[in-house]
């Protein structure tokens, strides 16, 4: 049964306003920031001191907060991530395991998943403060919720006023192959040494906005965070002997650099290719040392939401200056031994690539520094660093024979386009992780598929391409893209393909480059240092590209619906002139082309009782059942008569008409997408808007017309996989048999315990003589 046109419920056409907020001074019906916008600024002066003989962190930080709100803030909310790691988290209170009771995986528990719970039980995880105070050092009540901490202020911080919060803590560094997470360390025990990547370590200011008030979401898994922008000071003690990538410009160079290491960074500004800062060569000797003393490496980074960083005596390190409109760049790689030579070939190179596309796609990037640093982390971006995990394969018998293969050479292309990626979208454009994950994850994916398309050939893409998702859009157990991070099944297609697709589509099938790119990059330009929320984007770019897609948002970000528009018939029509003496000729011609029935073909020959009969023929039998007789044609003569010249004319029309019915199976209305092929061998391509759904969502008939010389030989829909249609069976008329392979095999039978102790205590000698 069609579905009612006027039910609210299945009007996939019905606008968005009731779902989205409703336009304010802050945040206006175009999708801009509005004249009245305010974002809250966080300012850090942070010392940090690693301990490498233990793995633990200690620091102080004194954070300058500005109140661009409107209103009176009584208290602050703190973030203390590394909380999540405590046993008795939120975090790790709500996991859960699934094992089976019965069957071949009964009681099988994955090992990475056991010993994070064991070590868990062990880890002494999370933050312990030593002090939380005002600027003077007067200590303020606090509380601590999960990873999230309340300081209570002395007195309520009014309107345009700033104050000063003082904390002192302290953590363990966690093994990050053991407990997971965004950070953590790695030890190499060939060398007896340690690599750190340091993130979300200090108490960060969490974010006070005009469309949430406090954003105190607990850390718990997906949902990554939302924070302020500030300025940062950070001063990071660390053994002499390490060398130190992070967030920000190094302030100190010739107190942690040698003369020459300083050479070789100027040297790179201007680099046709990367240059090493730090060699192979230097790398393995600092590889040896143990330093008894300790160097401190101080960085400065302005306008940024966060701040990470990474140290280890491991690292080799490489840049290469990258210059294009306002972007004036180091691009930078840190990586130990072990990446050798899989990354000096790629890392920098591809850090490069990614500011290029995404400058075209969006704005030029502002920062002076890009790194890619290389440890146990397999993706993970803050602002100006991030952490990317691939590495050859080593031959343990000869360290220098160094293979990969080609899903880790593309693998770590693609971790680095997309964590590098992330200092746009949501480092700059500073989306809320912690609620709307696509925001950041899908959108970066989006624009990380531009990247990987232009950087060669038939690069191996994965999200982005409308066929690669389409297992996923008729699967069970989805929620719609627009949930909050923690309720997200399937998260890697929910957050980053179907979102990344969705885009593509809308770029490539509904607005065109042209419209879609200008859009895309004014949203970016609008929200660069600010904060959008999912109208925000939604209502540019429809402001932008001119163009209602509400529709659009509905069905791929509110719905689980997906694409199936099966091609159900096509008719073929002629105008019926109306004068009996031509349509009783079509209608005996259209008799006689019908086959002969199997009792016409055996009766051929049979004797008739009308035989040899003559008086018993009449009228009947002179004229079939197609005559025209006087009559008609006098009737003809004076209907003609009544008509208008126009109408008469449309009479002649001898165009071919064809009636091309379709139905709507998937529930997610896109345009219909047309391949027409024509018997003189000429094809056509036909685009059906999307609104062709609005009077019936679930199916439609579409009339086309043709000259009479033109015969409609196929109809194909989607022809080249434009809409992510998960069923490409019902996609052409006439239907066509679907080519597969059919797999033989001989099931294989199993030995018995028997028969494998035997297989185990047989000798050398016994396996040849058995040859």
């Amino acid at each position: 049964m069609a579905a009612d046109p006027l039910s609210v419920a299945t009007d996939p056409f019905r606008q968005l306003d009731e779902l989205l907020p409703t336009p304010t001074v802050y945040r206006t019906a175009s999708g801009q920031p509005g004249h009245q916008y305010w974002q809250q600024q966080a300012d850090y002066r942070i010392q940090v001191s690693l301990d490498d003989s233990n793995q633990s962190l200690s620091g102080k930080e004194t954070i300058s907060y500005q109140n661009h709100s409107p209103d009176r803030l009584r208290y602050l909310w703190v973030a203390l991530d590394q909380n999540k790691f405590r046993q008795d988290s939120l975090a790790n209170r709500m996991r859960t395991v699934t094992v089976a009771r019965e069957g071949d995986q009964a009681n099988r528990v994955d090992m990475g998943s056991y010993r994070r719970a064991l070590e868990t039980q062990t880890h002494p995880a999370g933050v312990t403060l030593s002090l939380v105070a005002d600027g003077q050092g007067k200590p303020l009540p606090y509380t601590v919720v999960d990873t999230m901490m309340r300081v209570d202020l002395a007195t309520p911080l009014e309107p345009g006023q700033a104050t000063e919060l003082t904390i002192h803590w302290q953590y363990q560094i966690h093994e990050q192959k053991a407990l997971g997470g965004r950070s953590g360390y790695e030890y190499f025990e060939r060398d007896d040494n340690y690599l750190y990547e340091v993130a979300q370590w200090f108490p960060r200011m969490a974010v006070y906005s005009d469309a949430h008030g406090w954003h105190n979401k607990p850390f718990l898994r997906h949902g990554e965070f939302t924070l302020e922008f500030g300025d940062y000071d950070v001063s990071i003690t660390v053994p002499a002997d390490h060398i130190v990538s992070a967030t920000g410009q190094l302030t100190n160079p010739q107190q942690v650099l040698s003369d020459t290491q300083q050479q070789r960074l100027q040297q790179a500004r201007t680099a046709a290719k990367p240059i090493k800062i730090i060699t192979l060569d230097e790398a393995l000797a600092n590889e040896k040392r143990r330093a008894s003393t300790t160097k401190t490496w101080r960085f400065k980074a302005e306008n940024v939401r966060d701040f990470a960083w990474a140290s280890s005596r491991k690292f080799l390190w490489d840049a290469q200056g990258f210059k294009q409109g306002d972007t004036d760049t180091l691009a930078m790689s840190f990586y130990p031994e072990e990446a050798t030579p899989l990354w000096d070939q790629y890392s920098t190179a591809a850090i490069i690539h990614t500011l290029e596309v995404y400058n075209r796609y969006s704005f030029d990037y502002p920062y002076p520094v890009a790194i890619s640093v290389n440890g146990p982390v397999g993706g993970m971006e803050y602002p100006m660093i991030s952490f990317n995990g691939p590495r050859p394969e080593i031959n343990k018998e000869d360290r220098s024979d160094r293979t990969w293969s080609r899903r880790t050479k593309y693998g770590l292309i693609t971790v680095i386009i997309h964590e590098v990626g992330h200092n746009y979208f949501p480092m700059i454009v500073n989306s809320d992780e912690r609620q709307w994950t696509w925001m950041d994850e899908g959108i970066n994916t989006f624009v990380q598929y531009l990247a990987e398309q232009s950087w060669e050939a038939d690069y191996p893409s994965k999200g982005g391409e409308p066929r690669h998702i389409t297992g996923y859009m008729k699967s069970d157990g989805q929620v719609p893209i627009m949930s909050n991070s923690e309720s997200i099944l399937q998260f890697g297609n929910n957050a980053y393909s179907k979102p990344a697709t969705a885009l593509n589509i809308l770029r490539e099938t509904i607005l065109g480059r042209e419209l879609f790119d200008f859009a895309f990059r004014e949203y970016a330009e609008r929200w660069k240092f600010k904060r959008p929320m999912p109208a925000d984007f939604f209502r540019t770019m429809e402001d932008a590209s001119g163009v209602d897609l509400d529709w659009f948002w509905r069905g791929w970000f509110y719905t689980t619906n997906h694409v199936d528009i099966s091609i159900d018939d096509v008719r073929q029509f002629s105008v019926n002139t109306q004068d009996p003496d031509i349509e009783s000729q079509w209608q005996r011609q259209q008799e006689q082309e019908k086959p002969e029935t199997i009792t016409d073909q055996r009766n051929q020959g049979m004797s008739r009782f009308t035989d040899g009969k003559p008086e018993l023929f009449d009228f009947y039998n002179e004229h079939d059942k197609f005559t025209a007789t006087n009559a008609d044609r006098n009737t003809y003569r004076k209907d003609l008569g009544k008509l208008e010249p126009f109408e008469r004319e449309l009479l002649k029309d001898d165009h071919n008409v064809y009636l091309l019915d379709f139905s709507n199976r998937g529930g997610l209305v896109m345009p219909i997408l047309l391949q027409l092929s024509y018997d003189d061998g000429s094809s056509e391509r036909l685009t059906l808007p999307a609104e062709i759904w609005v009077k019936d969502a679930s199916q439609v008939t579409s009339m086309l017309i043709r000259p009479k010389g033109k015969q409609l030989t196929q109809v194909v829909v989607d022809p080249h996989w434009q809409t992510a249609d998960v069923d490409t069976g019902n996609n052409h008329f006439p239907r066509r048999i679907q080519p597969s392979r059919l797999q033989l095999f001989k099931e294989k039978k199993k030995k018995n315990m028997m028969q494998k102790q035997r297989e185990v205590l047989k000798t050398p000698a016994q396996d040849e003589d058995d040859s």
